[in-house]
């Protein structure tokens, strides 16, 4: 894997990490107004310092959120699937086009996780993470490279990508319906994939509404 990386998943992987350090200056204020909060009426909350806020879905929170983590380990598998997979869609992409493609991933994610939590579970609570974007890379690599082998780190064993992609969808829809894994959310990561899928397939020419011309076939 070369370590010469192209810009814009360079500069991605600064900004994160960089996000990630200031919150541990920050503590809950970065949470509080950047991260991704329900729709509907703001509610309040006390913070760490004892002082009144009012909490509540904004609209750049749709963007924002994904440079956020909940910790050391949330952050360095975000960002090492970030560097496994960023570069090398980038370089097929191109900068522009992978820059769009990255950005549409992480809003239809929030949209996805927004629309869940409003109609479905309830609740109310912050997501934040890069996971929804990062998803949508590993549906672009199972698109573009469907037959080069990926295996996951707990279980050695190599797979087209193709596979790997649909079965690990396929896992997140399972325990999203479930909800066996509380803490995760797995309609953000299928709404990175969802909103990458369409981006896709719209470069293709393969949607109603066509593209100017063609990136793929």
């Amino acid at each position: 894997m070369p370590f010469d990386l192209p810009p814009v998943t360079r500069n991605l992987l600064i900004a994160n990490v960089a996000v990630f350090l200031l919150q541990q200056v920050m503590g809950e204020t970065l949470l509080v107004h950047f991260a991704l909060w329900p729709w509907g009426a703001d509610q309040v909350a006390q913070a760490g310092d004892g002082s009144i806020v009012s909490v509540g879905f904004r609209v750049w929170q749709v963007v924002t959120y994904a440079f956020m983590h909940g910790g050391w380990t949330h952050l360095l598998f975000n960002m090492f699937a970030l560097y496994m997979f960023g570069g090398q869609i980038e370089r097929l992409f191109g900068t522009r086009n992978f820059l769009l493609y990255y950005f549409v991933c992480l809003i239809v994610a929030a949209l996805a996780q927004l629309a869940v939590v409003q109609w479905f579970t309830g609740g109310f609570y912050p997501t934040l993470g890069a996971s929804g974007a990062i998803f949508g890379l590993l549906l672009a690599f199972g698109m573009m490279y469907p037959h080069e082998k990926v295996m996951l780190m707990f279980l050695p064993i190599p797979m087209p990508a193709w596979l790997f992609v649909t079965g690990y969808a396929l896992v997140e829809l399972l325990l999203g319906v479930t909800g066996t894994q509380a803490g995760v959310a797995h309609f953000a990561h299928l709404g990175g994939m969802l909103g990458g899928l369409v981006l896709i397939q719209y470069w293709r020419g393969k949607l109603p509404i066509k593209p100017q011309r063609r990136l793929w076939r």
